[in-house]
């Protein structure tokens, strides 16, 4: 059975867009996928700070019971990603750039010798590529034009780490009237049928 790693960061919990696209791709899934859900926002990380890097810095058996429980936040969140055949990512857009909650959980990503690693041509990512949609659900018009800072963002880091697979899924103008919201979502609805579809072949 496959495994579906379920990522939210809106602060809307149920009543957030990109949580309902994702709920709404789940449920469009036949049958062979389970769940496990990360809701960044009532199980979340706090804000990176040093001695936490520095825990990852120290030899395993060397680390303090405080170096352990830090080192763990991130070696499991990896863990999660590493055991994951999917990844559905809500990425609502706030104050022109990505939750803060999910900028944290990118900070427990991005370890060097473990999901990435430095080399004469440049980076290179070490985590096995797989299937990443992302659920971006703006209240504005972003797509294309040099205020979307989260897309180009969100390819950067992903690349980054190894996971080359993405598409996205654009619900766009949520803010813009009924009308306007309600075209954006019937045709995110769309694409998600199609990118059910296929994920299932």
């Amino acid at each position: 059975m496959k495994k579906v790693l379920v990522v939210q960061s809106s602060v809307s919990g149920e009543q957030g867009k990109s949580n309902q696209l994702i709920e709404q791709f789940i449920n469009a899934l036949p049958a062979g996928f389970s769940r496990e859900d990360l809701d960044l926002v009532s199980n979340g990380f706090p804000h990176l700070a040093m001695n936490e890097i520095g825990a990852w810095m120290t030899p395993t058996d060397n680390r303090s019971p405080e170096q352990t429980a830090l080192a763990a936040l991130s070696d499991n969140a990896i863990a999660q990603v590493q055991a994951a055949d999917v990844i559905l990512l809500g990425v609502p857009m706030y104050n022109f750039g990505v939750p803060s909650q999910l900028k944290a959980w990118f900070d427990r990503l991005a370890r060097a010798g473990i999901t990435f690693k430095y080399t004469e041509q440049g980076p290179v990512g070490l985590l096995a590529d797989k299937p990443v949609v992302i659920f971006a659900t703006r209240g504005g018009i972003y797509k294309d034009l040099p205020a979307d800072s989260q897309t180009p963002f969100l390819k950067s880091f992903f690349n980054f780490i190894g996971l080359k697979d993405l598409h996205f899924v654009y619900a766009e103008g949520l803010n813009m009237g009924p009308d306007t919201a309600a075209q954006a979502l019937s045709a995110a609805s769309a694409q998600i049928q199609s990118l059910t579809a296929d994920l299932a072949a």
